[in-house]
């Protein structure tokens, strides 16, 4: 598994193929979902884009319309440095972020996990490993088992980048 680490002002991570494939797919259902899938019923729109005046719908609308438009370019913009900085074609290789790559990178990763969290149903307290091993033992071919493993991947990858961000 890749792992970022400072080198100069730079972060470096060497990604292998399935990495990249991985980092690939995910931010281009990231940008998927906020352009030809965005509705507002849908949960993971809701977590990514919660209501700021919980208890005042109509407040909460007001400020949506201000705002969510600037929200949702920045969140395709972020998830959209994860694809520019990726290795061409079908290969693995390195990926080298300046400072603002790397915090947008850590935005986006943030989103994806918060996506894929929702579809998964983890919730506050979830046990991943726990999670993992249950879902292996119920069937280690399972749709699921791939993705609690890719969203174990995506928070490895972005504790990784924040661990070389702050040292």
């Amino acid at each position: 598994m890749s792992m970022f680490r400072r080198q100069g002002d730079r972060y470096v991570a060497i990604f292998a193929v399935d990495e990249v494939r991985v980092l690939r797919k995910v931010a281009s259902e990231v940008v998927g979902l906020l352009t030809d899938g965005f509705d507002h019923d849908d949960p993971v729109v809701g977590r990514l884009f919660p209501e700021v005046y919980p208890d005042d719908a109509a407040g909460s609308a007001e400020f949506r319309r201000y705002t969510e438009g600037d929200l949702k370019t920045a969140k395709i913009d972020q998830a959209g440095a994860i694809l520019a900085a990726l290795p061409d074609g079908d290969s693995g290789g390195d990926v080298r972020l300046d400072a603002e790559a790397a915090e947008a990178w850590l935005r986006a990763l943030n989103d994806a996990r918060l996506a894929m969290g929702v579809r998964l149903e983890i919730k506050d307290g979830t046990d991943l490993g726990e999670e993992l091993d249950d879902a292996v033992a119920e069937d280690p071919t399972s749709s699921r088992v791939f993705q609690l493993s890719v969203y174990a991947y995506l928070g490895y990858l972005q504790e990784s980048l924040l661990n070389a961000l702050i040292d």
